[in-house]
């Protein structure tokens, strides 16, 4: 068997598992937005209990909510959108067009997705007595956990090229922990339910797994082998320059 023709069953073999992923990720949030948007009662029951739950808890320990304000501003959806726009301009600047493009539909079709979502589900957030904290617009999904997902998993995809060993297992435990955190301070703070959460961060992973696969895709037609799953581009590390698509 030729090396063309191994890459060509590798190039294959990863697209139809990033299919299947995409479909595993996306049957549940599917049948979380279908079960939300029907007003299912064993769901909605858990959503407000855990609501309740959360907020009696943050009425008595005031720390805590600062600390999760603190990690909603961080890690506001606008802070991933601004650093990967700015990552994409300088991958530009580099010359390495097909990877911005990539960044900046990944991230900015994540936004659109979550918006057109938020008004076809058209969740209400919680009403909460004494609520500690506010946010503007419907419930479902989560922006902050779609986005804190999605973020993470872009950025971690394009510098584990260029990180050693050591320091590519704390990048992933980062990109692991971070939309997790973000998902429990909006639960906390009586903005979220937790299954608008889990449906933004199941959303999330599922949008990355396709724009992923479409990417490797693009990475054959230009001639590339296909990557590690937990690198966007490993020609980063090396300084290869970008081939030509013509």
């Amino acid at each position: 068997m030729t090396v063309l023709a191994r890459a060509d069953r590798r190039l294959v073999s990863r697209l139809a598992l990033g299919l299947a992923a995409a479909v595993v990720l996306g049957v549940p949030f599917l049948l979380l937005a279908l079960l939300v948007r029907a007003n299912w009662s064993p769901l909605i029951e858990l959503d407000t209990s855990v609501a309740d739950r959360m907020h009696a808890i943050a009425l008595d320990q005031h720390w805590l909510v600062t600390l999760l304000k603190a990690i909603s501003d961080v890690f506001d959806p606008i802070t991933f959108r601004v650093v990967a726009t700015a990552v994409a301009v300088l991958l530009f600047w580099r010359g390495r067009r097909r990877l911005a493009i990539w960044t900046l539909v990944t991230i900015w079709g994540a936004a659109l997705l979550g918006v057109l979502l938020k008004v076809v589900v058209d969740r209400a957030r919680p009403d909460l007595v004494d609520a500690v904290a506010t946010a503007p617009g419907r419930s479902f999904p989560s922006g902050h956990a779609l986005t804190s997902t999605v973020g993470c998993a872009v950025l971690l995809l394009l510098v584990t090229p260029l990180l050693r060993r050591q320091w590519r297992v704390v990048a992933i435990v980062a990109a692991i922990l971070i939309p997790l955190v973000v998902a429990f301070a909006r639960v906390g703070l009586g903005v979220h339910y937790l299954s608008d959460v889990v449906a933004g961060e199941l959303l999330g992973l599922g949008w990355v797994v396709l724009t992923a696969a479409a990417f490797e895709a693009w990475r054959r037609d230009v001639g590339l082998p296909p990557s590690p799953p937990t690198e966007a581009e490993p020609e980063l590390g090396g300084n290869v320059p970008e081939p030509s698509s013509g």
